[in-house]
């Protein structure tokens, strides 16, 4: 018994060596850094240790717009694109002719560079000095005003960056999902057939509680991504996401490094741990949910 012990963890040593090299260490190294106050990279000096670095960063009002954008965005996404990831899923299943046709169409998005589907959403929604953008054209055409959905209000910006979101987001969730329900005992189905049960009671009380694991899954994973959203906002806002005031927490993070107002690796490093604080505690929260709704 102790060899094979021995031996799991002989075969379990690169993984842990990994883990331990670029995510343990790193977490480590920018905890001690979101307290040392005051530090330069290049000389690797700070002025002193402390609390500093948290407090100019809750009260920087860049970064308190980056977390309204940020919950915003998770708030909207991640309940409509699992909800109609389950619809178009529920579709699929009940196609039999050309589904998997219709499943590689859906999955395409997903495997498409996100700056390029940016791009294409940029010119579908921008106006310009030659056009309004096809969006607008359509709702030209049912008696509305154009919009100015990239540089305009702030409600149309977060409209844009939500859609595509979920437009990026939902191919994953549609590929589990049709799997999940794929993977449902075809016999409860035929049971409740035959006892004449309702189709809608049959999703509820058979496709639902079956799936349900992959479900909370998915939001769990996709409350995870939504934080870390970044890439999307670039694609369609541009590189300063604080002047069209659509930056998010780990475009913040990036600023503070890497950006015009770079340099300070310190309130990086703030703003880091407050980010995995948060993800941390509603990934914790969604896990007793999900734990104690499979067990009722």
């Amino acid at each position: 018994m102790k060899k094979n012990n021995l031996k799991a963890w002989l075969y379990l040593l690169p993984a842990i060596l990994f883990l331990g090299a670029f995510m343990v260490y790193p977490l480590i190294d920018v905890f001690v850094y979101s307290f040392e106050e005051g530090y330069n990279s290049a000389a690797q000096t700070s002025f002193g240790v402390g609390a500093y670095n948290y407090r100019y960063v809750l009260h920087d009002p860049y970064f308190l717009q980056a977390v309204k954008n940020t919950f915003i965005l998770v708030i909207i996404t991640v309940p409509l694109s699992t909800g109609i990831s389950l619809l178009i899923a529920l579709g699929l299943s009940s196609i039999k002719p050309l589904r998997n046709l219709f499943q590689t169409v859906y999955f395409l998005p997903y495997v498409t560079n996100t700056l390029a589907v940016g791009l294409v959403f940029m010119i579908l929604f921008k106006k310009t000095d030659y056009t309004d953008g096809m969006i607008n054209l359509l709702i030209q055409t049912f008696g509305g005003k154009s919009v100015d959905f990239i540089e305009g209000p702030y409600w149309a910006k977060m409209f844009v960056l939500s859609f595509y979101t979920i437009w990026i987001v939902m191919p994953f969730k549609i590929l589990i999902l049709t799997s999940a329900l794929a993977s449902v005992n075809e016999e409860y189905y035929k049971a409740a057939r035959v006892d004449g049960t309702s189709k809608s009671r049959i999703f509820f009380k058979i496709t639902l509680p079956m799936i349900s694991p992959m479900i909370f899954y998915l939001v769990i994973t996709g409350f995870i991504g939504a934080f870390k959203a970044y890439s999307d906002a670039v694609a369609l806002f541009g590189t300063n996401l604080n002047a069209a005031g659509m930056n998010t927490i780990v475009g913040y993070i990036y600023d503070m490094l890497y950006g015009n107002s770079g340099g300070y690796p310190s309130y990086a490093s703030a703003a880091a741990i407050i980010l995995f604080s948060i993800v941390l505690t509603i990934t914790v929260i969604n896990l007793m949910i999900s734990r104690k709704s499979l067990r009722s």
